[in-house]
C-alpha cells in the first residue's frame, strides 16, 4: 500500500489500484492523480488530497478546538481542522494510574465530543501530541461551533483582544477561539448567540476590510436583528 500521507502537487500520482477517489483527485486508468497542492491521505479504500491553503498547521502551545474522531485502548484521535491528526494520550485524561484494561476511554470522551486543547508537541514528521490537562482545557459541554479560516484568527482576536472583547460585551456571549479556526460560542440568549455568530462570520468574510471594527460594531448595535 502507498504511503499514508505525502506532499503532492497537481499531476502527481498519489497511488494506483482499487481505491475510490474522494476529493481533489481524479482517476486516470488505474492511477489516482492529485489536482491540487496538499497532503494526500489514503484511508481504508478511499484517497483524497487535503489542500494546504487555509489548513491549520499546528504550533506548540497553540490553543485549539478539537473534535474526537475515534480512540484506541491508549489514546484518542482528534480532528484539529488540519492535515494532521491530534493524538490525546489516555494518561493525560485518566492520570498516571491509567490502566488500558480497567479504564474505558469512551467513558470520558466519545466520538463527536468537542474539547479545548493545547498542542503539547509537534515536529511536522508525525502527528501532534495534544493535552487537555491544563486549567480551562477539556471537554466542551455547551455552545455552538463556528468555523473560520485559521488565517483570520488574529483578526477575530483583534489588537490586544479588542475585536473579540467588543463582540462578547455587545452580545453577552462567551467565545473560545482555537488557533485552528474553530470557535465555540456560548450564550444564554438566542439573540446574543446569533449576533455573536454573525459577527464572527463577518470578520471571517471581510477580514481584508479597513474599517471592519466599525462595521462589526454597527451590526452589533442594531437592536433586535439577528
Amino acid at each position: 500500500m502507498a504511503d499514508k500521507r505525502k506532499y503532492v502537487i497537481p499531476g502527481d500520482v498519489v497511488t494506483t489500484g482499487p481505491f475510490r477517489p474522494e476529493q481533489n483527485v481524479i482517476l486516470d486508468g488505474n492511477k489516482i492523480i492529485a489536482t491540487t497542492i496538499g497532503i494526500s491521505e489514503i484511508y481504508d479504500d478511499s484517497v483524497k488530497v487535503i489542500p494546504l491553503t487555509g489548513m491549520y498547521i499546528p504550533k506548540i502551545d497553540d490553543l485549539v478546538i478539537a473534535k474526537v474522531k475515534s480512540h484506541t485502548s491508549l489514546s484518542w484521535e482528534l480532528d484539529i481542522h488540519s492535515c494532521y491528526v491530534g493524538f490525546l494520550p489516555a494518561q493525560d485524561v485518566f492520570g498516571r494510574d491509567f490502566s488500558a484494561h480497567a479504564d474505558e476511554l469512551s467513558s470520558k470522551l466519545k466520538t463527536g465530543d468537542l474539547v479545548a486543547a493545547r498542542i503539547a508537541n509537534f515536529d511536522r514528521t508525525r502527528d501532534p501530541l495534544i493535552t487537555i490537562s491544563d486549567r480551562d482545557l477539556g471537554k466542551i459541554d455547551s455552545g455552538i461551533l463556528v468555523e473560520i479560516s485559521p488565517s483570520k484568527v488574529p483578526r477575530l482576536i483583534g489588537k490586544r483582544g479588542s475585536m473579540i472583547q467588543m463582540i462578547e460585551e455587545a452580545t453577552g456571549a462567551a467565545v473560545t477561539i482555537g488557533q485552528n479556526g474553530w470557535v465555540v460560542v456560548y450564550c444564554e440568549s438566542p439573540e446574543g448567540l446569533l449576533k455573536a455568530k454573525k459577527a464572527i462570520q463577518m470578520v471571517n468574510e471581510q477580514a481584508h476590510v479597513a474599517n471592519l471594527t466599525d462595521q462589526v460594531k454597527e451590526m452589533l448595535d442594531k437592536k433586535g436583528e439577528s
